[in-house]
């Protein structure tokens, strides 16, 4: 399975925005550009590719997703009828290893990632262990009865309990569960889906 290996706050520091679900992203105590010349680097005026590809990569990273992957689900959205840019928010937030992050039953996507892919989770009772499987409307995810008993899951409930939750997700934080209920949505998301449509239709 594909990874990307890269330091993970790296991109975090250089676009000046927390792309990561760490608490402990070091952007909150160095807010300027890594490097030697980091804190006292001039500001430069980006051309109309520079801006699409800053936005594309900031969405690969957010999510995990490697460019073959993600060229793939814009190319996929980009063939049906409707808004492209919800279109792919969609398909980006229905994979499993997101609904399980967003469900609170891991601490990042990378967790999350993790969790699937070591056979933890289960979609509607059945062992599923891809991360990029795409959780559809009225399916249930849940941690599989043999891990919920590990360490791991030891404050898990009283964790999800306090997590506020998105509007398309229904959780069972007792029974460490999540039904969708509709298709995944983004309100606020912090990249701009348009310019990266922009990207690949240039």
């Amino acid at each position: 399975m594909a990874r990307d290996l890269r330091p993970k706050h790296k991109l975090c520091r250089k676009y000046g925005e927390k792309l990561c679900d760490s608490p402990k992203c070091p952007l909150t105590k160095r807010s300027y550009p890594p490097g030697v010349h980091g804190p006292n680097k001039k500001h430069i005026k980006l051309s109309g590719f520079a801006k699409q590809l800053r936005e594309k990569q900031k969405v690969k990273r957010i999510y995990g997703i490697l460019e073959r992957q993600f060229s793939n689900y814009v190319a996929e959205a980009s063939k049906k009828t409707g808004d492209t840019s919800k279109i792919l928010l969609t398909y980006l937030e229905s994979r499993l290893d997101n609904v399980v992050y967003r469900a609170g039953l891991a601490l990042s996507r990378a967790a999350a990632r993790q969790l699937v892919s070591h056979g933890h989770v289960n979609i509607n009772g059945e062992k599923v262990d891809i991360p990029s499987y795409r959780v559809k409307v009225g399916e249930q995810v849940s941690v599989a009865d043999k891990t919920k008993k590990s360490k791991l899951f030891e404050n898990a409930t009283e964790t999800i309990s306090k997590k506020e939750m998105p509007a398309w997700i229904s959780v069972d934080a007792k029974n460490l569960s999540a039904k969708i209920l509709n298709s995944p949505t983004v309100e606020h998301p912090n990249f701009d889906a348009n310019t990266i449509i922009g990207f690949y239709s240039r």
